[in-house]
């Protein structure tokens, strides 16, 4: 295969971003026909199909390659304009852009500390997306994000890893929503059948404390009770359990001022679940990435529990 041409590398990633092919064009400011006739042109080159033609667009698996490779040439193209001080006129002015999957419990307790502290001279402008850590390393495969923070160890292919630390989950609710669930019987056997707070369907944290509870024989296939209430923030997670509709595993930091109050009380003191966090990104000699990575190491080592 001959090289890939830029204009049609990033042609492809106009599609992707945007969504349509329509759209795309209106972004690079061409037709949507010159879009159409690049994207078919490299997809020739290649010898795959590289988008799959749905409502939005969505790259195949080579077509994820293709994105990524082009968000890496971008990030790279406006670094080396950054070193060589051609920043100061016309569209490189614009400021670095950055995508980085986070799970919403780290944006909610310290990961925003971390891009507080990130030097913005030359300035770089964060597109944080929300996914759980068990699901963030999907999005690197995907091209979609740089860097991710996430629970897996194992690196993306073309991916750095380096450990974060834990985060300290605590199984919380009411006094009054445990005097009325949970007195008077078993843990295991109260939050098999008390009502549950899930941040969303994918959400297993109760379920898998509640099946690693001392006592509990019965190993039923959801683990926590049935009676689930969906809230997937985690600010309104927490502020549900507060309002008693269920029970729930905070983060400690979230779950300390509550306790202290006496607005929430712990279900136990003997189990916690500790969630080993990671840090994924590209390997790109990449200035910008670098400095957010250094940020997010630093506060991650503040905020968060040791790993073991």
């Amino acid at each position: 295969m001959d090289e890939l041409p830029l204009d049609q590398v990033y042609t492809l990633l106009a599609v992707v971003d945007e969504g349509t092919f329509d759209a795309a064009a209106a972004a690079l400011h061409v037709t949507p026909s010159a879009v159409s006739q690049r994207i078919k042109a490299l997809e020739q080159r290649t010898g795959r199909v590289l988008l799959m033609r749905s409502k939005p667009v969505r790259p195949t698996e080579s077509g994820e390659v293709i994105v990524r490779f082009a968000r890496q040439l971008a990030l790279l193209e406006k670094d080396a304009r950054t070193e060589l001080g051609l920043a100061e006129t016309g569209k490189s002015r614009q400021s670095s852009r950055l995508t980085i999957a986070v799970n919403a419990d780290s944006l909610a307790t310290w990961f925003l500390l971390a891009v507080r502290q990130v030097p913005q001279d030359p300035p770089i402008c964060f597109e944080l997306r929300r996914e759980d850590e068990a699901h963030t390393t999907a999005l690197l495969r995907e091209g979609q994000v740089m860097a991710a923070v996430t629970s897996s160890p194992v690196p993306v292919a073309g991916c750095s890893v380096r450990p974060l630390g834990l985060a300290r989950y605590l199984p919380v609710a009411t006094p009054e929503f445990e005097q009325r669930y949970l007195a008077g019987q078993g843990l295991a056997d109260g939050l098999r059948e008390a009502p549950v707070i899930v941040f969303d369907r994918r959400d297993d944290l109760q379920d898998a404390f509640v099946r690693s509870l001392p006592g509990n024989k019965k190993q039923g296939a959801w683990g926590a009770g049935t009676l689930r209430h969906h809230v997937p923030t985690s600010e309104g997670f927490c502020d549900a359990i507060a309002a008693g509709l269920g029970w729930g595993l905070v983060p400690e930091p979230q779950a300390l001022p509550l306790l202290r109050s006496g607005a929430l009380s712990t279900l136990t003191t003997d189990h916690t679940v500790d969630v080993p966090l990671f840090w994924q990104q590209w390997k790109l000699d990449s200035p910008a990435l670098a400095a957010v990575a250094g940020a997010v190491a630093e506060t991650a080592a503040r905020e968060l529990l040791p790993a073991h």
